[in-house]
């Protein structure tokens, strides 16, 4: 875990993964340092309000600042809410819709300007996680954090801004939720996770890059899984799932609880699906190139 301190005054720096798993540093709102992306094409990045198709530094520059100036992202002007729906499959939809339809009662989840949060709220689920990227280290900003809070959200590492998932849901029982989801980027996380709190609902994301023994990892420990440009994951937990939402950015339906997800996605969208039997998992369209 990283801790980052702020200045008073300043919107702090921020660390996160962005498209095609390229490292960013935005310090006090603008953006610093931009790694190449890994990737040469993914559906989901072109298709971004600043897309990202060449996955240059200075595209994926374009596309940070494009975030910062639209939502306020790694600064103190964080917006916290959204209602739109991105993608029908993606991890915030899907768990926007099970906070609605009652499956889960609570999400946990990472937020840059907050850390680890703990949200009931179906459009603050959607807020944080719907345009943000893989969130690997940020600085708590007291404007962000009294946003959650005011909006019926609780943050954990108000402090720190610390990213620990596990203190995450222990908070969340604490304060008497039952029907946990939470996040993961790390399969070791989501191992300890499971260990820890058998009951809750684990969705693995950001995982481009993960190895076949991590892809066993996630296998047998997660209910929900987006095996991102994982050629691993794809591999080993896809053939596994019980259901497949999406074909060239897919997430896998691992149990029957991740299955609960999904339908109740399908059920509450209002947009037309088609489902069909089929050996998983199933390429029906051009996914991430290349697979790591």
């Amino acid at each position: 875990m990283t801790i980052l301190n702020i200045t008073m005054g300043s919107n702090g720096q921020h660390i996160i993964e962005a498209a095609g798993k390229a490292r960013v540093v935005i310090r006090d709102g603008k953006v610093v340092s931009v790694e190449r992306g890994v990737l040469t094409f993914c559906p989901l990045a072109a298709r971004f309000a600043t897309p990202v198709t060449s996955f240059s530094e200075d595209e994926i520059r374009a596309n940070i600042e494009g975030r910062i100036e639209a939502f306020g992202m790694c600064t103190r002007e964080r917006e916290v809410l959204c209602d739109d729906n991105f993608v029908l499959f993606g991890a915030s939809e899907l768990l926007s819709a099970a906070l609605r339809g009652g499956i889960i009662d609570c999400a946990v989840l990472a937020c840059d300007g907050a850390g680890t949060v703990i949200t009931p709220i179906p459009r603050m689920t959607q807020g944080i996680g719907g345009k943000m990227s893989g969130l690997v280290a940020t600085t708590p900003l007291p404007e962000v954090i009294s946003r959650i809070e005011v909006h019926g959200g609780y943050v954990v590492t108000p402090e720190t801004g610390a990213i620990d998932m596990g203190a995450g849901v222990r908070a969340a029982y604490a304060k008497g939720y039952r029907h946990i989801a939470v996040t993961t980027a790390s399969a070791a996380e989501a191992h300890a996770l499971r260990s820890a709190f058998p009951e809750v609902l684990i969705t693995a994301v950001h995982t481009t890059g993960m190895g076949d023994e991590e892809a066993q990892v996630l296998a047998d420990t997660c209910d929900l899984i987006f095996p991102c440009a994982s050629g691993s994951i794809r591999e080993i937990a896809g053939p596994r799932a019980q259901i497949q939402g999406g074909t060239a950015v897919p997430v896998y339906a691992m149990t029957s609880k991740g299955c609960a997800v999904i339908l109740e996605k399908i059920r509450s969208s209002g947009q037309q699906v088609l489902i069909k039997g089929a050996s998983l998992p199933f390429d029906g369209g051009k996914g991430p190139s290349p697979l790591l």
